[in-house]
């Protein structure tokens, strides 16, 4: 990639504050799998029997996965083994195995397996694919989000834009397997979500609910944004990001056409009303409150990056609608769109400054937290807001890793 040298060398000083911080946190936090932080800094504990079915658990593991590749230190492997052994359980709790299962599988047991080669990740990676598969409703051709909540919403024709970043798990058990049924699963979801999701500007709805006996589109709900009609900024990283992986795994255009116009609406709304690229929880909330979502730069910048490299490849090409059917064939493309960057420049600029900012105004490197990004939010309505959240180090790590070429795929 078209990266300037200037650059660079932030790029490598800032993982290897990461690095070196996240070596001494990791040995005062062994055996966890944490989500935040408590007052005092410090990671807590997701790995129990109450909440080992928390949609972010294989954030931590992917994360130390990431810091293995980068620094070969065993302490990150040791540990990344052990968060993967603990999600075992949530295998038997059949109301906590909901659309996050690629959340939670790929960069742990996928990851793993592409790398050791290890049945029991494969297994674990399959045993999850084939759950999230048989969340598939027919009707409606979308995959169910959530199980009962326990309270008095029917959530049984909900849909999440989330779930455009688990579909790669099903691509890739469609390709370790040789049977298309997943991959069937998965392109039938996206087209749903580009159909349901995405509105004309590029703005993207957080949650549709259509009947699950017809599967007619009902509403939108405004979820974890402001509100219906607004559009939440870790939704439009999550569409943005999804749909660049979709057209990585088929090579189908219309993907890498909805990819570009979320973006194109996300980079205009940062220049016209944020300059700054400190990111809000949404594009449409009001000026008070302001809550601030570091999570969403860092997975909109992941997803930036993945853009660039796609429209590098689709523009090399006399193809445009060629299917990637094999990983073989996907890593050719990879390599094209490592080589072919001329077009990239406005979203891979775009990508770079989000995550210089997060890098010189939101990120912690000292030793008294565990964190290092700051400022998350989970949701605008939430009572806390701006505070320490696992997958935005994630993130922000893997788009770090990404710049400089040494990110471990999951897709």
């Amino acid at each position: 990639m078209n990266i300037a040298e200037t650059d660079k060398k932030w790029i490598k000083e800032a993982l290897n504050k990461f690095a070196s911080k996240m070596e001494t946190v990791v040995e005062r936090n062994q055996g966890k799998i944490p989500y935040t932080t408590d007052d005092e800094g410090r990671f807590d504990d997701r790995s129990g029997e109450k909440d080992i079915c928390w949609w972010t658990n294989g954030f931590w593991g992917g994360e130390l996965w990431q810091l293995y590749k980068l620094t070969g230190k065993e302490i990150f492997r040791q540990e990344a083994i052990s968060t993967e052994d603990k999600m075992d359980a949530a295998f038997m709790n059949y109301n906590g195995m909901d659309h996050d299962a690629g959340f939670r599988w790929l960069p742990t047991s996928v990851v793993r397996y592409k790398l050791e080669k290890n049945d029991k990740s494969k297994n674990r990676a399959l045993l999850a694919a084939a759950n999230l598969a048989g969340r598939f409703n027919l009707n409606g051709k979308f995959i169910r989000a959530w199980n009962d909540w326990g309270d008095d919403r029917d959530t049984t024709g909900w849909a999440i834009i989330d779930c455009m970043m688990n579909l790669p798990l099903l691509y890739w058990a469609s390709e370790e397997l040789g049977d298309p049924r997943f991959k069937a699963i998965a392109v039938a979801h996206a087209d749903t979500a580009m159909k349901s999701f995405i509105r004309e500007d590029g703005s993207v709805r957080h949650i549709v609910g259509f009947d699950p006996a017809s599967g007619e589109y009902l509403r939108d709900y405004g979820g974890q944004g402001y509100g219906e009609g607004s559009s939440w900024t870790r939704g439009q990283s999550w569409a943005l990001y999804g749909f660049a992986l979709s057209y990585k795994y088929t090579g189908d255009k219309k993907y890498l056409d909805t990819a570009r116009r979320v973006a194109d609406y996300v980079i205009s709304e940062l220049d016209s009303k944020f300059p700054e690229y400190l990111v809000p929880v949404d594009y449409r909330q009001p000026n008070e409150p302001y809550y601030e979502d570091s999570t969403a730069a860092a997975i909109t910048a992941g997803g930036l990056i993945e853009l660039a490299k796609c429209l590098g490849y689709a523009e090399s090409t006399d193809d445009q609608n060629s299917s990637v059917n094999c990983s073989a064939d996907r890593q050719n493309l990879s390599d094209k769109c490592q080589r072919n960057t001329e077009s990239d420049d406005k979203y891979l600029t775009a990508a770079i400054k989000l995550l210089k900012t997060l890098h010189e105004k939101r990120c912690g490197y000292s030793l008294d937290k565990d964190n290092v990004l700051e400022k998350c939010t989970a949701a605008y309505h939430d009572e806390k807001h701006e505070f320490a959240i696992i997958y935005g180090d994630y993130y922000y790590l893997e788009a770090l890793m990404k710049l400089e070429g040494l990110a471990l795929t999951i897709f």
